[in-house]
């Protein structure tokens, strides 16, 4: 398993999807912030001649996986099957920010990052009037630790065990190899049994849809850009079930964002073929 603390390296990401959401009117404009300004314009002419020629953007698929795990977090929600979100490695995510304004006291949303982050979004929240309240927070947390408050397991602890409970993780799991990945898949399993219902949603790239290369070079663009490697952990999507299910999901689907679109005009993008959105669910008791 990494060092938690090399996951401080993902942070150039973190602003420049913070970016990519408040330019297209996801985030808060205050999400926007200097760094993540920056790594976008250096990025442009990359993007706009994959754009000219047919081909994926990165800015494609990341707002192709935010519509569909929003997709299907509301389709929970609305469903009563969910009341309660853990965002892991939220970063500069705005759907925090969002649901607060959607959803209210209906919901309670923690939005979860290593303590220089964390700090970084209860600033930027606080400065457009959303956070510290019983319905929405940010907390430290080490999302490899097993005890402690700053934990899972210690976070998950502070809410209501009577209340369906999801847990998501966007744009995090490719950057760990295979052991640290599950087993940060079998405490969220673990973690969402001791609620009446559990939702885990998070993006997942399988290697047999990433193997042109473009998209090779893509991945090695993107490893040096994080200052790690960038794992393509399964080589299809029966592996990546059989992974979820094998850590003590009771459930697992992937969806792939292109599949939704005439639902989203995000979702048509070349990229959404690229990626898969994981729906893992727990049943208590079973």
């Amino acid at each position: 398993m990494p060092d938690p603390s090399r996951s401080t390296n993902v942070s150039p990401t973190a602003h420049y999807t913070g970016y990519v959401w408040a330019r297209h009117g996801l985030g808060h404009p205050s999400f926007a912030t200097p760094e993540g300004r920056l790594l976008f314009a250096i990025g442009r002419p990359a993007l706009a001649l994959s754009r000219a020629v047919g081909g994926p953007t990165l800015e494609g698929l990341l707002l192709a996986r935010h519509r569909v795990i929003d997709h299907q977090l509301q389709t929970a929600i609305t469903a009563g099957k969910v009341t309660q979100i853990i965002e892991i490695a939220a970063g500069l995510s705005p759907r925090g920010w969002r649901y607060a304004k959607q959803y209210g006291s209906r919901i309670r949303y923690i939005e979860a990052d290593l303590p220089g982050m964390a700090a970084r979004k209860r600033t930027l929240l606080a400065a457009v009037g959303s956070h510290g309240s019983e319905h929405h927070r940010v907390a430290d947390i080490d999302a490899f630790a097993t005890t402690g408050s700053a934990s899972l397991p210690g976070i998950a602890a502070t809410l209501d065990p009577e209340q369906g409970t999801a847990i998501i993780t966007e744009g995090l799991i490719n950057y760990f190899p295979l052991p640290a990945v599950t087993a940060l898949w079998s405490q969220i399993a673990q973690t969402l049994h001791d609620f009446p219902q559990g939702l885990y949603l998070s993006d997942l790239h399988l290697a047999v849809e990433n193997r042109s290369p473009l998209i090779q070079a893509g991945v090695r663009l993107l490893s040096a850009f994080v200052r790690g490697r960038v794992h393509l952990h399964f080589g299809s999507t029966d592996e990546a079930i059989q992974a979820l299910q094998d850590v003590g999901f009771d459930t697992a689907l992937l969806h792939s964002p292109a599949d939704f679109a005439t639902t989203f005009r995000e979702c048509r993008d070349p990229a959404a073929r690229l990626v898969r959105i994981v729906e893992a669910s727990v049943v208590r008791g079973r």
